[in-house]
């Protein structure tokens, strides 16, 4: 399930990390944030391609 887990969270963040960023940086433009919601939504989405990314790295400089 670790595996599994940690699999998922590194494909989330190669794949969904452009949308993220694009319809994020989009809103913000268009946007003003007065719900949390959004805010915290925005934000978690943010970390978890963060720490895709975070993995990711680490599991390619270890094959070096």
């Amino acid at each position: 399930m670790k595996s599994f887990l940690k699999y998922l969270i590194i494909w989330i963040s190669q794949n969904l990390a452009i949308p993220f960023w694009v319809v994020g940086h989009i809103h913000l433009s268009i946007n003003v944030y007065e719900d949390i919601h959004e805010i915290l939504a925005s934000l978690g989405m943010n970390i978890v391609v963060f720490i895709g990314f975070l993995v990711d790295y680490r599991e390619q400089t270890k094959k070096k």
